[in-house]
């Protein structure tokens, strides 16, 4: 038995490890091959600052167009995603009977182990069917890309959802109906509240899933030089689509450069998005234990 637990022991400190050592070794490695390429240059190229952030010349060659494209389409997709994702894993989790349960959440389930780039094959697919029959001028565009993206990421914020509510005390659904308390006014003011955080979570979760995919978005509609997004139906460059091209066909060191100063900084928003989710946590959390 005690051999069984130091091997145990061992198992974890050594997987521990791993993952310590294996994410140290990739933050250090950017940060050293990518830290010197971050700077306006790398932003907005030989364009002024003022005239790319409000469009008034394009940039060439810059990473200010991927970074405006990235923001559009994680925006755009969490607004598609977060009131289905959201109520279907509350759904799932107070209201659903167990034959509901066990059918949608096989549904979600198979969902959840769709690749990422049969998404995309999806995306280009219903682009080809509405050119056939329904709409001529159809393309891939952002809206394209943020639907298919949004459909990717959906099974991770409804598992996350029903997760964190099924995960609380009982005794609260007890309480509640002893107080009298309707079951939507339970779910609404009790149930939802408590488990914010976790929900939280996996809106984090889901937004970090749509920031770094590439293999949807270059099939839906990202391209290398589209400039700023102008629409719903245009054209759009996105971070990872910047990396996974630039690391493909650059021509030159600075080019590398720039694709190691690309992934730093997605690196870096993604460090952004966990620190403002933290915050924002201990703030749901303060206001949750006041009132």
């Amino acid at each position: 038995m005690k051999f069984r637990e130091l091997a145990l022991t061992f198992l974890s400190w050594a997987a521990f490890l791993i993952v310590i050592f294996g994410v140290g070794g990739l933050i250090i490695f950017l940060m050293y091959r990518g830290i010197s390429a971050i700077n306006l240059k790398l932003f907005f190229g030989d364009t002024p600052a003022f005239d790319a952030i409000f469009a008034l010349k394009p940039v060439w060659n810059g990473i200010w167009p991927a970074v405006a494209g990235t923001l559009s389409l994680l925006l755009l997709t969490m607004t598609i995603v977060l009131i289905p994702g959201i109520s279907c894993g509350v759904y799932l989790a107070c209201f659903a009977s167990e034959r509901e349960r066990d059918f949608i959440g096989e549904s979600v389930d198979i969902l959840a182990g769709i690749p990422s780039i049969v998404m995309g094959l999806f995306g280009l697919e219903l682009v080809i069917i509405l050119r056939r029959f329904f709409l001529p001028d159809a393309t891939t565009c952002l809206f394209l890309s943020s639907l298919c993206l949004a459909i990717l990421v959906l099974p991770t914020l409804i598992t996350a959802t029903r997760s964190s509510i099924e995960a609380l005390p009982s005794q609260l659904k007890l309480t509640a109906e002893a107080l009298g308390m309707s079951k939507s006014d339970t779910v609404r003011h009790l149930l939802i509240p408590s488990a914010g955080s976790g929900i939280l979570g996996g809106i984090i979760l889901t937004m970090g899933r749509t920031m770094e995919d590439t293999a949807v978005i270059m099939l839906t509609g990202a391209v290398a030089n589209a400039g700023l997004p102008r629409g719903l139906g245009s054209k759009f460059e996105a971070l990872p689509f910047k990396i996974y091209y630039t690391s493909a066909q650059y021509t030159s060191s600075d080019e590398l450069m720039q694709g190691f100063g690309t992934a730093l900084l997605l690196l870096f928003l993604s460090w952004i998005l966990i620190l403002a989710a933290k915050i924002f946590q201990k703030r749901l959390m303060l206001k949750w234990q006041i009132n």
